[in-house]
């Protein structure tokens, strides 16, 4: 073990005991900056749960304080005053937010020349996360630069340049799973390793790759809220793997009645997670439409499950028609709370399970052409 594990998994035992009731102080100081700031406001999530929090600036300081159980990636976010017509200052991304590592300790944050330009004292999870950026930082201006050429390519509607541009997004993403692959087999005992192995995991967990992982932390680590957390979801992610049995579920369609998935067996069926506010589920349901109309004569189905939020029934219900989903939709409108979605551990949508007629799960989030090239190989066998 290298003296800088040590002084990490030294900081990990000597904190852990106590992180169920520890304190942290965030103590923030903007007097460098000109433009006038209000208010501050903080976000991060403990135990799968977001926190936001508000204070005023006064004389250029802020103060922050909180228990958490573990150290956790949080957003600090500048207020400005309205302007003399009463309207809001809409906030920049880049301008207006910085990121700061939290852990049950006293914090020193100073922005100088801007809001989202900060010096950190007091956090070790803040110098970890600062080092493990920096290995990213090239991977991330080429997803930046990669982003400005896809709105471009979005609004000239050019579907063929978007494509190509999404496979250099793919590379990238692997890139920077290498690079938190490496950086968790050198520093298993960092303060940060949880959040890199999240990082790692992606929203499309792949239980082969993190659990070997996840075995390098120290027991106390995968102990933590977000360890247990992080252990859930893979064990969901097994669950709903290719090859197994999709979890059966009963949810209500949009008249009230209850659709329960294994009443559609018999049949290849969809289940497509989506919403009617998430733009890239719109934008690929057209080619679900396509594929539906092509094989719902020859014993395929899709059972839509949106992640709407409560009170949007009237946009979820909107969105069907506007897209002409015209299979069975259902929804219990509690958006990332979805019971279903829940179930099948979603993260992120649009994702899709393609069941069949055995109720098994015979592949995953096909997107695009993936779909209508899939059924054409179940459905028109000899």
């Amino acid at each position: 073990m290298t003296i800088k594990n040590y002084i990490y998994c030294l900081f990990l035992l000597t904190s852990i005991q106590g992180f169920t009731q520890k304190k942290f102080v965030l103590n923030g100081d903007i007097s460098g900056i000109k433009e006038p700031i209000n208010r501050v406001l903080l976000y991060y999530r403990v135990g799968g749960e977001s926190i936001t929090d508000s204070v005023e600036v006064k004389n250029g300081k802020y103060l922050f304080n909180g228990y958490l159980p573990e150290p956790v990636l949080a957003r600090l976010r500048a207020v400005y005053p309205d302007s003399a017509n009463g309207k809001k200052r809409p906030p920049i991304f880049k301008r207006d937010y910085a990121a700061v590592f939290l852990e049950p300790s006293a914090i020193y944050v100073t922005n100088t020349d801007s809001f989202s330009n900060i010096i950190v004292r007091g956090s070790q999870s803040n110098i970890a996360y600062l080092q493990l950026e920096e290995k990213t930082k090239d991977i991330n201006a080429k997803e930046d630069a990669l982003s400005k050429k896809y709105a471009q390519l979005y609004k000239e509607k050019d579907e063929e340049g978007m494509k190509k541009l999404e496979v250099q997004f793919d590379s990238l993403s692997a890139d920077k799973k290498k690079v938190y692959k490496l950086y968790l087999e050198n520093n298993p005992t960092s303060p940060i390793a949880l959040f890199a192995l999240n990082q790692f995991a992606g929203w499309d967990i792949k239980p082969e790759e993190v659990e070997p992982l996840f075995s390098l932390l120290p027991e106390q680590v995968q102990e933590l809220p977000s360890g247990k957390e992080l252990k859930e979801k893979v064990e969901i992610a097994r669950k709903t793997g290719i090859g197994r049995l999709a979890l059966d579920f009963t949810q209500n369609d949009t008249l009230g009645n209850p659709v329960t998935l294994s009443s559609f067996k018999g049949r290849y069926v969809l289940i497509d997670f989506w919403a009617s506010w998430c733009g890239p589920c719109r934008k690929e349901n057209p080619q679900i439409v396509k594929a539906y109309n092509k094989y719902k004569d020859k014993g395929f189905h899709v059972l839509g499950v949106s992640l709407d939020q409560p009170n949007a029934k009237e946009k979820w219900i909107k969105a069907i028609h506007d897209d002409n989903l015209a299979w069975t939709h259902v929804s219990d409108l509690q958006y990332w709370k979805n019971a279903v979605a829940v179930q099948y551990g979603i993260q992120a949508i649009p994702q899709n399970f393609l069941v069949d007629p055995q109720g098994k799960i015979v592949a995953k989030n096909l997107s695009g052409e993936e779909l209508e090239k899939k059924l054409g190989e179940l459905l028109n066998r000899p």
